[in-house]
């Protein structure tokens, strides 16, 4: 395991929290296993374990990136990872306000939806 990886294998625990980290790694296998390697040193390693920018706001942006690409299958993940990463509901919502506004309301709308979804789920647990 390379630096960045091992790095990398850190960050997204912290962001993510070693159960769901430990399905994904139980999931692997020969076919994904270079996917895997590939996003925990680039994603997770280099951008996520990067102190240019702090860990809220990295999860704000990650959450309107990937509203406003309409890759809403993250964002329930992406939120759960807030609770650790430090960014409020009024931050998400406030993301994806941006969303609506630069890439359109019905993106916004269903990332909202989802949000609100996921975020009931964490405060019934």
């Amino acid at each position: 395991m390379t630096d960045r990886q091992t790095t990398g294998m850190k960050t997204r625990r912290a962001v993510l929290g070693d159960a769901h980290v430990d399905r994904a790694e139980a999931a692997k296998t020969d076919f994904d296993q270079p996917f895997q390697d590939m996003i925990t040193e680039g994603a997770w390693g280099t951008v996520w374990s990067s102190d240019a920018i702090t860990q809220r706001e990295r999860s704000m942006l990650t959450l309107a990136l990937l509203a406003a690409t309409g890759n809403f299958a993250e964002i329930p993940m992406h939120v759960r990872a807030t609770a650790r990463t430090g960014a409020t509901p009024s931050d998400i919502l406030q993301a994806f306000m941006h969303v609506a506004i630069y890439a359109g309301v019905p993106k916004a709308n269903h990332a909202i939806k989802l949000a609100k979804d996921t975020l009931a789920e964490m405060a019934a647990e």
